[in-house]
């Protein structure tokens, strides 16, 4: 599961040629960060949005999904919904909550997504392919209770692993969504072939897509932190069961 996916979307038919341009495209509006934590002791929270081109306006589309994918308005809405860059300028959009986020539940994180399309001004040249970027980040709504202190130790170190067979099953005692983005049989070894990332939510287990053949009874898995960060941790394991510690980045 990718912490930031992208999307390409045809807005007018055109040349097929152009279709074969869509790997190269690159996103004229960018956006501030790969993930947003919404603190449940906060109105709103700002994400700062620009348009990297310098020559052509681009309108920016911001709006909010649940879990499931779909477009939502309550309990957090995006504000403005539409508006209009022009060339190399810069603004913002706030995700907002409403008195329904109230109702959330207040013991985990809730998963929302945040989406950010940019739609481009119309060619006035005949049979061109336009096509409108869409960036989608993960939305956590983090109830004002779970807030933890500066300097606390990162809750990801509480996960463990237990093997089932030849599969690693990582299990969240934490009220917190954890992203596992890699995982290797070594510190600064080379990343296990075919892993596939993964997300786990609170309080619940997934089971890691390559085997305790491949990953050793030394496992280190990469996650990703609030701030995009990429720490990684060290499993050591005893039996069936595996326990987490640091690594101290060099």
């Amino acid at each position: 599961m990718n912490v930031m996916s992208k999307r390409i979307s045809p807005l007018a038919g055109g040349l097929l040629l152009g279709v074969l341009g869509m790997q190269q495209a690159q996103a004229a509006v960018a956006l501030d960060r790969t993930r947003v934590v919404f603190n449940g002791g906060e109105k709103s929270v700002s994400l700062s949005i620009s348009n990297e081109n310098k020559q052509l306006p681009y309108l920016a589309q911001g709006w909010v999904e649940d879990a499931q994918g779909n477009k939502i308005t309550t309990p957090l809405t995006a504000l403005p919904p539409l508006q209009r860059l022009e060339p190399g300028a810069k603004s913002q959009v706030k995700v907002q909550a409403l008195p329904a986020a109230n109702l959330l539940a207040q013991d985990r994180e809730t998963l929302f997504y945040f989406n950010l399309r940019e739609i481009p001004p119309k060619s006035d040249k005949p049979n061109t392919l336009q096509l409108a970027l869409q960036t989608r980040i993960k939305l956590f709504y983090r109830p004002q209770a779970l807030s933890h202190s500066q300097g606390a130790a990162p809750w990801q170190e509480q996960l463990t692993l237990s093997k089932q067979g030849d599969k690693y099953l990582v299990n969240n005692p934490t009220a917190y969504y954890v992203t596992i983005v890699d995982a290797s049989s070594k510190q600064g070894g080379a990343s296990a072939k075919g892993f596939e990332p993964l997300m786990v939510a609170p309080k619940g287990s997934e089971t890691l897509n390559v085997g305790v053949s491949v990953l050793g009874n030394a496992p280190v898995l990469t996650y990703v932190n609030d701030y995009g960060g990429r720490p990684q941790l060290q499993f050591t394991c005893s039996g069936a069961n595996c326990q987490a510690k640091p690594i101290k980045q060099s």
